[in-house]
């Protein structure tokens, strides 16, 4: 599994260009007996094994692992580092592939441990170009039917070999909200014979934290934050521009609050632009649903952690993150669970998620990997 990591992480491939991580994946799971299919939702791979023991049913499981990369470059200085410049696996996706891989061959050597059908299912494009979303919309559960699915996603900073389940909210819904406030442009030093749009969008930032902060309960939680200002020109500081663009990103962890986030933005902006005489056009884009276990899965889901990994690197819940992960998609098509690998504190101080100096701990493979081999066990055993 470290070989094939590090194989990955050298060779980055980001959301639908997965090819060559994709055939790698496709090629091994044939060598080691798996039926293959390629090419769902473009570059996914799904393998199907079907176990001998008779208690498992007719039931089926699908356990999920992501192959992108990011479009950043890569400051670890390892010796396996991104070979392609602007790439690299800075989210352990690279891991999620050799774990899932790894599980893989172990249960195809073990096929009498477990009886009904797994899935493996290797995404594209996880890192916000919908991947999951395609792989539905072309059929991935009519044609792999699953009872249940399942996902993984390390964690630096969680013990390392931990396995945490959360009992309900695990990340965010992660949206893209855009305003465009447009006004009559006007010199610098004559304001009052135009409009002024700078000034409506300043009042729409500093009127965001009051819809967390005084609209939503205290016991819940939201996040809207600016990304982006685009107005004017740095050479033209004495004339009042006429349009300002604003946007940025907003998570919720219920239906709920995410529906009052946007339209809370659209009223609040079309507000202020009313009090500053200028027009707002306000534009909220939903992307990524917040990611929610279901109790039966999240419980079969710690069973399977203490089995494998023992009570002591088993917990059966954590706090939600804001994050986003569309795994969501698949858990509005079937019931599962999503878990968080421990990877322990990383090794710079600075190697969190979307960080050039991440790198995935190569000392949880194995631990990942036995995750997997029980849950099929404890669902189809």
């Amino acid at each position: 599994m470290t070989a094939w990591r590090r194989d990955f992480h050298r060779h980055p491939e980001l959301g639908f260009e997965e090819t060559r991580t994709a055939g790698i994946v496709a090629s091994l799971l044939r060598d080691w007996g798996i039926a293959v299919e390629e090419g769902i939702g473009t570059t996914g791979v799904v393998g199907t094994l079907t176990g001998t023991r008779a208690a498992g049913g007719n039931r089926a499981v699908a356990l999920r692992a992501d192959m992108d990369a990011l479009a950043m470059p890569e400051a670890t200085g390892a010796a396996y580092a991104s070979a392609t410049q602007g790439k690299m696996h800075a989210c352990g996706h690279d891991g999620h592939t050799a774990m899932l891989l790894g599980a893989a061959r172990w249960l195809a050597a073990n096929r009498d441990r477990f009886g009904g059908t797994v899935r493996f299912v290797f995404q594209p494009a996880e890192e916000g170009r919908g991947g999951a979303r395609r792989m539905v919309q072309e059929g991935l559960f009519d044609r792999f039917p699953a009872d249940a699915v399942y996902g993984m996603h390390n964690l630096p900073g969680l013990p390392l070999g931990t396995v945490a389940v959360p009992k309900g909210p695990v990340l965010a819904s992660s949206d893209t909200w855009e305003v465009a406030f447009r006004g009559a442009g006007i010199h610098g030093a004559r304001p009052h014979l135009g409009t002024d749009a700078p000034l409506a969008a300043a009042q729409f930032i500093a009127a965001l934290p009051m819809i967390v902060a005084r609209e939503i309960d205290p016991l819940q939680a939201a996040v809207l934050s600016v990304g982006h200002m685009a107005a004017g020109a740095r050479d033209a500081p004495n004339v009042i521009p006429a349009e300002v663009f604003l946007c940025g990103t907003a998570r919720a962890f219920t239906p709920q609050v995410r529906d009052h986030l946007e339209a809370r933005l659209a009223a609040v902006a079309h507000g202020v632009a009313a009090t500053c005489r200028v027009q707002a056009e306000p534009r909220y884009i939903r992307r990524i649903s917040p990611t929610i276990n279901r109790a039966e899965q999240a419980a079969i889901a710690v069973q399977a952690a203490r089995a494998a990994l023992g009570d002591a690197h088993a917990m059966d819940d954590h706090p939600p993150l804001t994050p986003g992960e569309d795994f969501s998609e698949f858990l509005a098509e079937r019931p599962g669970a999503f878990v968080w690998l421990g990877t322990g504190d990383p090794a710079h101080p600075e190697g969190f998620h979307h960080n050039p100096h991440f790198d995935f701990n190569d000392a949880a493979l194995a631990h990942g990997a036995a995750f997997w081999c029980s849950l099929v066990e404890t669902e189809l055993g």
